[in-house]
């Protein structure tokens, strides 16, 4: 039969799997939290010795300081598109003021300077990125 097409037994496409962890963007979605989380870890460690030797607990707070802002910096990233772009910008916002404010907290400055300096960058940030994401998007 000429008009026949030839049948196959495998599947017409590619397998749907989960993404590689090799892929670029992959990569690059995990190691920019990541280099982030290690950053501030050290800055944290380094503003909680206050000129002070390094101590267990000085390390132990930059490695706990650093976990956390990358596992939030990457349910930030992870999260964040698929929001409208008023939540959107509230997350991004929520993430830089609460990690501004327990850093600038560490400073051993008092707790209405370091919320009030916290809603600024808050809504420093929620103003930013709200404009980006309104100017940008279809």
């Amino acid at each position: 039969m000429a008009q026949a097409a030839p049948t196959s037994t495998a599947h017409p496409g590619p397998a749907r799997s989960k993404p590689s962890t090799h892929h670029p963007a992959v990569k690059a979605k995990l190691a920019l939290p990541a280099l982030g989380g290690i950053i501030y870890g050290l800055w944290t460690s380094g503003i909680a010795r206050h000129a002070g030797p390094i101590t267990g607990w000085n390390v132990l707070l930059g490695v706990l300081a650093a976990l956390a802002f990358a596992a939030a910096a990457y349910a930030v990233h992870t999260v964040a598109p698929r929001l409208p772009r008023e939540l959107r910008a509230a997350a991004w916002a929520a993430f830089a003021g609460i990690s501004f404010g327990f850093i600038y907290s560490l400073t051993d400055a008092g707790v209405l300077k370091t919320v009030g300096l916290s809603l600024v960058i808050t809504a420093g940030v929620f103003a930013m990125v709200f404009y980006r994401y309104y100017t940008t998007e279809d």
